[in-house]
């Protein structure tokens, strides 16, 4: 069992639990004893949490002190990190950052040599350092640390061209609204370099409104200047630039099973799609439905993008991603990249000529709502047989013609309900109902 790895790295609360500037130097010091057994250097990016520059420091401090070479690349998206990982034959490289967490919280994510999540033995040799004295290597043997200069510039160019050569946005209006995030330098340049009419928001991050109103998980406000600007498409990133939500010329919200739908659905038309796509328990049935007319394989996998590449690698297939946004391009790149998915999304809005509403026109979802019940502590509804006894009442009431699911959060003290069927009020209901069954069982906690 994991001591101090979650799902998606390290992440907590700043100050509290884990995540303290004391326990990230050790952390640095740890990964170095197992990183530099595999190469010469470690490339630490972080997003735009004014906790960053602490904790980019005390890491940076313990891994010089195991002997290990420091890459700093700054501000940068998650997939980013892991993008020049590879290019600069790093033995690893490191994400300070909570994703779509508020300001208060930040996370230690690492990546491998081949730009993946760390396997299981890594996270368990690292967690074993963590136990053990930090003993500093002589002065000697002390790494180096420098600052990467271009790596903003380098990651634009490798996005750019993901986008098929001779092809343009030109003639598009698009609003990109960058979460006051790690994308802020990034993704405004990538859509206005190849041609689009941009207009930004959410780029002018202070170390404390990163995610707060604006971002993948608040679009609000992208539908409202999508209208106001009569653009073309909107489009969401979070705080580390790994999830990706869209909004399109009418002010609707399209989400990651929209995505994984036009994505697969116009690889398949130009002859280029292989396999099948890989979704979660979260993702829509009527996206599993549609997939299926169109001869698409489908398999879910458990919640998370980590269980989601795992399931690509296992059967060989390179499209896949959760509804919150999370899109996987195994073709193109090793993890989630919201401004990768969004540029294969440009793709097929412009070599088809149509708009994100038409190339969705074949999809339809099931009624579905999402709760997120805030509970004193973390728990697991599969070990609570009350809200078992609940959830199978519910399904008694759907009668074969829905789904329920509650889950806890991997990074927060939430648990997700989710209610999913062909009737609305029914789902709206249950989904109440389930929901005020997880609210008073967090009260006897």
């Amino acid at each position: 069992m994991r001591k101090y790895f979650g799902t998606d790295g390290i992440r907590g609360t700043v100050g509290e639990g884990v995540i303290t500037p004391d326990f990230v130097l050790k952390l640095g010091w740890a990964a170095g004893q197992v990183f530099k057994e595999r190469g010469e250097k470690v490339l630490i990016g972080k997003d735009t949490r004014i906790s960053g520059y602490m904790f980019e420091s005390a890491l940076e401090a313990g891994l010089v002190a195991s002997g290990v070479d420091v890459r700093l690349l700054g501000p940068m998206p998650t997939p980013a990190i892991a993008y020049l990982t590879r290019t600069f034959r790093g033995a690893a490289g490191i994400v300070i950052s909570a994703s779509h967490n508020p300001y208060t919280d930040n996370g230690i994510k690492f990546f491998s040599d081949e730009g993946t999540k760390l396997s299981d033995e890594m996270e368990a040799r690292i967690e074993y350092f963590l136990d053990q004295p930090l003993v500093v290597v002589t002065s000697d043997d002390i790494g180096r640390a420098r600052r990467i200069e271009d790596a903003a510039g380098r990651y634009v160019e490798y996005c750019k061209g993901t986008f098929p050569m001779g092809k343009r946005l030109t003639g598009l209006k698009i609003v990109v609204d960058c979460a006051d995030g790690a994308t802020y330098h990034i993704a405004p340049k990538v859509f206005s370099e190849l041609g689009a009419d941009v207009v930004v928001i959410g780029a002018d991050p202070n170390g404390l409104n990163i995610n707060e109103n604006s971002g993948a998980t608040k679009p609000a406000l992208l539908q409202e200047k999508v209208l106001a600007e009569k653009a073309d498409l909107g489009i969401a990133l979070d705080g580390d630039g790994d999830r990706l939500i869209l909004v399109d010329a009418d002010g609707v919200v399209r989400d990651g099973d929209d995505i994984l739908y036009v994505i697969a659905n116009h690889l398949r038309r130009i002859g280029k799609f292989s396999g099948g796509v890989v979704g979660t328990s979260m993702s829509n049935f009527g996206l599993e439905l549609a997939f299926s007319e169109n001869g698409i394989g489908f398999s879910r996998a458990s919640v998370g993008d980590r269980y989601v590449n795992e399931m690509l690698n296992s059967l060989g297939w390179y499209l896949g991603g959760e509804p919150s946004g999370h899109i996987v391009c195994r073709s193109i790149t090793t993890t989630g990249d919201g401004i990768i998915a969004a540029l294969q999304v440009l793709q097929a809005m412009v070599e088809e000529e149509q708009t994100l509403s038409e190339l969705l026109s074949g999809l339809t979802k099931f009624p579905q709502k999402l709760e997120n019940i805030r509970v004193k502590e973390r728990f697991l509804p599969a070990e609570v047989p009350v809200l078992q006894q609940s959830i199978a009442k519910a399904n008694e009431a759907l009668n074969g013609s829905g789904r329920v699911l509650l889950r806890a959060s991997g990074t927060e003290p939430l648990i997700r309900v989710m209610v999913e069927g062909e009737d609305a009020a029914m789902v709206d209901e249950l989904v109440s109902s389930l929901a005020s069954e997880v609210k008073k069982y967090s009260e006897t906690l």
